[in-house]
């Protein structure tokens, strides 16, 4: 296709960038010169990757947006184009949904390899089609993973305000002035579940009577195309996946272990196993671990999560109150603590006394306005996270400030 196509998309995309950012934004080395962006469809990958074109090459042609899904770029040859754009001038070339062209990462490796003075930026959706190409760039490419929003991130998104964010240390030691610092701008608690139920992915600014039957059209094609491609499930058991990702939205973590999934979607353990494993690389599940336990190997004494709480909303009516508490916090501090894929895993265990401990350090007790901290008694650094309260005092937390770590 002729460069003019793309420059008059670009400028056209370009023109139409909002000002706020993600979190992952500045913490991006955009001067590598190849910088991969992974992260679930709808997250926010190519505003923020545009965003990044403006402000470094505003509306000069230096500068190049390609969406390797469009219809009319089948036919072309990647390496082919990136070798014209260099000689034509070319000095940052964006190459959006690479899954979508094959071999895309030998082509670009070769792009790498040929042209140093062409910085590439790819971005890709289906994280389980990446990654199976993403290995031959380990030496090439800066990966980077954008999670969904946070609940500052929500707040600064839908309401046009400015809180920044805090961390672990922050939190525990500040939060009634952190708080109270919140609640002079907003009701925290009102936005709070909104948020829970439909403000996890930037496109609830598009359409909120719609957004759970986007989200629902996210998972499908996870389900139904990346997962059956990838990994080569007949499209009869996806039905069985589908029943696991019900089972997970409405029930108790601690009561969930492999023989009970295995009955009732109807296979072997081992074939939960590897389902369970499918969807926490797709991203739709959190596996929290007891420390020093196998990485493969789940038990009972782990909990699995939905990814993210709008997930609950989106699967099911009746969502348990107590799981959707804690996938909230455990999905906020994984998102907070991780930004490279390698690193997803990191940062937060389950605990002996309370529920989860994060960096070896802190103890948190999940819970509604009532929970008592007797679980956590003397224990250091040890601390009451309590649902339903604006504000808290000593050790007990609300748990919507955790959606302030990133």
């Amino acid at each position: 296709m002729e460069f003019e196509f793309w420059f008059q998309k670009t400028q056209l995309l370009l023109n139409q960038l909002p000002e706020t950012k993600r979190y992952l934004y500045d913490k991006i080395d955009w001067e590598q010169q190849c910088v991969g962006i992974l992260g679930s469809r709808g997250t926010g990958k190519t505003t923020m990757i545009l965003q990044h074109m403006k402000d470094r090459y505003g509306s000069s042609d230096q500068a190049l947006y390609v969406q390797l899904d469009h219809p009319g770029f089948h036919a072309v040859e990647l390496y082919e184009f990136a070798e014209r754009f260099f000689q034509y001038g070319g000095r940052l070339l964006v190459f959006d949904e690479v899954h979508k062209y094959p071999q895309w990462a030998s082509h670009i490796k070769a792009i790498y390899d040929s042209y140093p003075e062409l910085k590439i930026i790819f971005s890709g959706s289906s994280l389980l089609r990446v990654s199976h190409q993403k290995a031959d760039l380990s030496r090439r490419a800066v990966i980077y993973y954008l999670h969904g929003l946070s609940f500052r991130e929500y707040l600064n998104f839908s309401l046009d305000m400015d809180f920044q964010p805090f961390t672990i240390r922050d939190i525990t030691e500040n939060h009634a002035v952190i708080a109270a610092g919140v609640q002079k701008k907003i009701r925290p608690l009102e936005q709070f579940r909104q948020f829970q139920k439909e403000g996890y992915y930037p496109f609830f600014m598009e359409s909120r009577p719609l957004y759970h039957a986007r989200l629902s059209e996210v998972i499908s094609h996870i389900l139904e195309v990346d997962l059956t491609q990838v990994n080569n499930i007949k499209t009869a058991n996806i039905t069985k996946i589908k029943k696991l990702l019900y089972m997970l939205a409405v029930s108790v973590p601690s009561e969930l272990n492999i023989n009970k999934l295995s009955a009732i979607i109807g296979t072997s353990r081992q074939v939960v196993y590897d389902y369970i494993e499918y969807l926490k690389n797709a991203r739709l599940f959190n596996i929290v671990r007891m420390g020093g336990s196998g990485y493969r190997i789940i038990n009972k004494t782990e909990k699995i999560f939905l990814e993210n709480t709008n997930l609950f909303h989106t699967l099911s009516l009746d969502v348990n109150t107590g799981s959707v508490r804690e996938a909230f916090f455990v999905n906020q501090v994984f998102n907070s603590l991780s930004y490279h894929p390698q690193v997803l895993d990191t940062g937060i265990m389950l605990s002996k006394a309370g529920d989860f401990v994060v960096n070896n350090k802190y103890t948190f007790e999940i819970g509604g306005k009532n929970k008592s901290s007797a679980q956590i008694k003397g224990i250091n650094n040890a601390y009451i996270v309590s649902d339903g309260i604006n504000s808290g005092f000593g050790n007990k937390i609300p748990l919507w400030l955790f959606g302030f770590l990133y």
